[in-house]
């Protein structure tokens, strides 16, 4: 669905915010697109909409080229980026009949009914009536979203959806993300909510300082690196004996507090086999077990940086 070759956005003074980008988001999935503020994910989204010019490389999006084909392919895509632009006097559902009657393919016989119909969706219904301007931020939010569900869509572009929702309402829009992928909808969903992503998508890539990291499906990314093989953790009365033991099969940063022993197995080892090792020693193992990595630990180690990851 989207299709990147060596995209390069450089801006005037020579600051380079994508640097030679290519990415690849697969039909029918939700693609998670991960970075710090700064990363260049916005930016990025905007070549792909064809809002601003890339300085080198192509987009191809739905197997089109764009911006060539935007005229083509931009009526198939809906999109929510950097919050949407509303008219502040007029009411929820006045708005988005306004943005329907702006798309020349909108039958305006069934306009009424889209309307209501992407109210539902994003459950704004009862408050359709209010003003936009006296909208909270996460009702803005839902609104934008619904103004690009007026019309049917292959792919779906969100830059940072639940941006001011309450906990019921991130819910809500997950719950949403994943009826619309379950309507064989693609997703492409920009947010710097880590758990958000490791909760609903299939696909994700990891972007910093306008770089890609890495990129495939949830579960390579969190099986591809060091910190994403998981920390082994042993509890035993006889710890100290128990880090000589895992030392000597190549367990490495290994800490110890009180009778838990932590660490990072070596690779290509099966965990089995030390646990084995470990009894053959006369080591008593109350318990054995390698906690899986988060998408947030592999952002760290991919990246060395923190992150807001409870939004």
């Amino acid at each position: 669905m989207i299709a990147t070759r060596g995209l390069t956005k450089r801006y005037r003074g020579g600051q380079l915010a994508v640097d030679r980008l290519d990415l690849t988001v697969p039909r029918g999935s939700v693609f998670g697109f991960l970075g710090p503020n700064g990363s260049g994910k916005t930016t990025t989204i905007r070549m792909l909409l064809g809002l601003i010019g890339a300085t080198d490389g192509t987009v191809r999006l739905l197997d089109e080229p764009m911006p060539d084909a935007a005229r083509r392919v931009l009526p198939r895509v809906g999109a929510l980026i950097e919050g949407p632009a509303l008219y502040g006097f007029l009411s929820g559902r006045e708005n988005l009949v306004r943005f329907d009657a702006a798309d020349p393919a909108a039958d305006p016989r069934t306009r009424r009914a889209r309307v209501e119909e992407a109210l539902d969706r994003v459950g704004l219904r009862a408050a359709a009536g209010k003003k936009a301007r006296a909208y909270s931020l996460g009702m803005k939010q839902r609104l934008g979203l619904a103004a690009a569900l007026l019309q049917p869509r292959e792919l779906l572009v969100l830059d940072e959806p639940t941006n001011g929702l309450d906990p019921q309402g991130m819910r809500e829009i997950r719950t949403l993300v994943r009826e619309l992928a379950g309507d064989g909808i693609t997703v492409f969903l920009s947010s710097h909510l880590l758990d958000e992503i490791e909760q609903v998508c299939t696909h994700t890539a990891v972007m910093n300082r306008g770089a890609l990291i890495t990129q495939g499906t949830v579960a390579e990314v969190t099986g591809g690196s060091a910190a994403a093989r998981g920390r082994l953790t042993v509890l035993t009365p006889d710890a100290g004996d128990a880090a000589r033991v895992l030392k000597e099969h190549g367990v490495t940063d290994l800490v110890t507090d009180g009778d838990t022993l932590t660490g990072d197995p070596p690779e290509g080892t099966d965990v089995a086999d030390l646990n084995t090792a470990l009894v053959r020693a006369g080591i008593r193992v109350r318990s054995f077990g390698v906690q899986r990595a988060s998408l947030e630990d592999v952002f760290v180690s991919l990246t060395g940086e923190g992150f807001d990851v409870a939004g």
